[in-house]
């Protein structure tokens, strides 16, 4: 110790003194055509550079434990692992990805270690946590405290710089420009929501197993490249007519754009070490994702679509167009809001008729209310917003569904300064966790969602009369606050949350005006929930999509 303190005073003075006293050496070294530098020269360089290291080192822990101490903080529980670095771990885990297991396996680990955890993978520590309280931290209280980490470079690919990927003056910025977009205010939103769900329904047939799952992604992507563009692609009328829809460019584009969401997902997974995942099958597949979107950018940059574009049709181009007609930066500004308003709201509605079919107890008692305020087959009418609201189980089925099935599963955060989450340390768990500069702190929705000290012993299973405040449950969701998170929460929860709500709440409703039941496959019909499939990119879909059959 004595070395390392006297080390931390050695000026740059004392360094010149000894390369001036070697320079005789080196010189005649030089003339002699050795090497210029003596092994005692490389010696006395190795043996400093490690004794900085070490005294930064030494530095570093007094000061951490000084913080610790202050703040009262004690340390998680730890996964463990048997093999170096925690290799196994992540031999088993690229295993479960493949078995579509992904979140079951999560769900497991968190079980067997505990609620708040620290690991080391390959030599780098991470906390994971689902506890309500540090989600509250990390999102809203200690906002300022954390950041994206690796997000920018491990999206960029894909998304480039957008609203998921930037942070600070940028971000805020993004937000401004979204937020009109959404307005629910606007007329043309939710006749556009109306006009294409009848497209939807007329793509169902009766009698016959069809993947709504597939229905779906072309509907939200029919309504969000509207809100976009200012013009629907009509994926859904192309599916009903005789074109080969295989071929078309939605078609090409879901393929692309889901492929590419599941090298991000991996790549996400490895933090810094992201640029091992990626290749030629990656860029490929972004490439068609830029070019079919690059497309409608040079559309809407013309001069005839600002010359025929309808006077009450203010799109999320339009507005970007007003501040740059950088093609780039478009493109990643359009790939980010597609994300957002396609892929989710498809997620949300597969997972809810997955869920309806397995549930005909549910599916009838929703299907009494619809028809009591806005009728049924023949008789019935269109919903209003005023309708959809007076829907109070329609609420409760919505709010079941994205608690076990939360669009946005995994996420994650990195410590800009050493700053602390509230619980999760020492023997019992209840003391501080510090998180230092540069820590990442994995959260994971999903398994939250099935604390069963949160939502009771029946977790696991699909009952939306646990958030009835009329019904006596055995736990009381009043004040859940933050363990419920479907939309994130804090400065950066979701703008689209409400229309959300409203397309995934409308189509539910004319859907099951049309028709009775649905029966569902017989080889899914045993399928416990949550332990089908799951394919977890950056949203949650279902592997084996959503094959039912309709009943009128």
């Amino acid at each position: 110790m004595y070395a390392i303190a006297q080390a931390r005073h050695m000026s740059p003075t004392w360094l010149s003194t000894l390369a001036f006293r070697e320079a005789p050496f080196t010189a005649a070294a030089a003339a002699a055509g050795r090497p210029i530098f003596s092994t005692f020269s490389l010696i006395i360089v190795s043996t400093v550079v490690l004794l900085c290291y070490a005294v930064q080192r030494v530095n570093k822990i007094r000061v951490d434990s000084q913080f610790e101490r202050v703040r009262g903080c004690g340390t998680p529980s730890r996964l463990q692992y048997k093999w170096p670095l925690a290799l196994d771990m992540l031999i088993e885990a690229f295993r479960i990805t493949a078995e579509k297991q992904t979140l079951q396996w999560f769900v497991q680990i968190f079980e067997r270690t505990g609620s708040t955890f620290e690991q080391y993978v390959l030599g780098v520590k991470s906390i994971n946590t689902v506890e309500p309280d540090n989600l509250e931290s990390i999102l809203s209280t200690q906002f300022s405290s954390y950041g994206l980490g690796a997000r920018r470079p491990t999206f960029a690919p894909l998304l480039g710089d957008g609203i998921f990927t930037q942070v600070a003056a940028p971000w805020k910025h993004s937000r401004d420009m979204l937020r009109p977009l959404f307005s629910l205010n606007r007329a043309n939103i939710f006749t556009q929501v109306e006009e294409h769900t009848e497209h939807l329904v007329n793509c169902i047939p009766t009698g016959a197993y069809v993947d709504l799952q597939v229905l779906f992604f072309r509907f939200t992507f029919d309504t969000t490249t509207f809100l976009l563009f200012g013009k629907s692609m009509n994926s859904l009328q192309a599916a009903t007519s005789k074109r080969d829809v295989a071929n078309t460019g939605e078609a090409r584009f879901s393929e692309a754009f889901r492929g590419s969401q599941d090298f991000l997902f991996r790549r996400g997974r490895l933090g810094d070490l992201y640029w091992l995942i990626g290749g030629k099958k990656f860029r490929r597949q972004c490439s068609v994702v830029h070019e079919i979107i690059d497309e409608a950018v040079q559309e809407a940059l013309s001069a005839d679509h600002q010359k025929d574009k309808a006077a009450d049709v203010h799109s999320f181009l339009d507005a970007l167009t007003e501040q740059t007609r950088d093609p780039k930066v478009l493109r990643d500004q359009l790939l980010n809001v597609l994300l957002a308003g396609r892929d989710t709201t498809a997620c949300c509605l597969t997972w809810a008729f997955r869920l309806l079919a397995q549930h005909p107890d549910v599916l009838a008692k929703l299907r009494k209310e619809i028809g009591s305020i806005v009728g049924l087959g023949m008789a019935s009418r269109l919903p209003d917003r005023n309708d959809l609201k007076k829907m109070k189980y329609l609420s409760l089925v919505l709010k079941e569904v994205l608690r076990l099935y939360p669009s946005v599963p995994i996420n994650s955060r990195t410590a800009l300064q050493a700053t602390t989450i509230p619980t999760g340390g020492g023997p019992d768990g209840t003391k501080p966790v510090m998180i230092r500069k540069g820590e990442t702190v994995g959260y994971t929705v999903y398994v939250m969602h099935r604390l069963k000290k949160l939502y009771g012993e029946d977790a696991d299973s699909f009952r939306p009369e646990r958030w009835d405040p009329d019904v006596a449950n055995t736990v009381d969701l009043k004040t859940i606050g933050w363990g419920y998170l479907p939309f994130n929460g804090g400065p950066r929860v979701c703008l689209g949350q409400e229309f959300a709500l409203l397309e995934a709440g409308f189509v539910i409703v004319r859907i099951l005006q049309k028709f009775r039941s649905f029966e569902i496959r017989p080889q899914d019909k045993n399928v416990v929930v949550g332990t089908e499939n799951q394919d977890v990119t950056l949203v949650l879909a279902s592997t084996n999509g959503c094959w039912v059959k309709a009943l009128e």
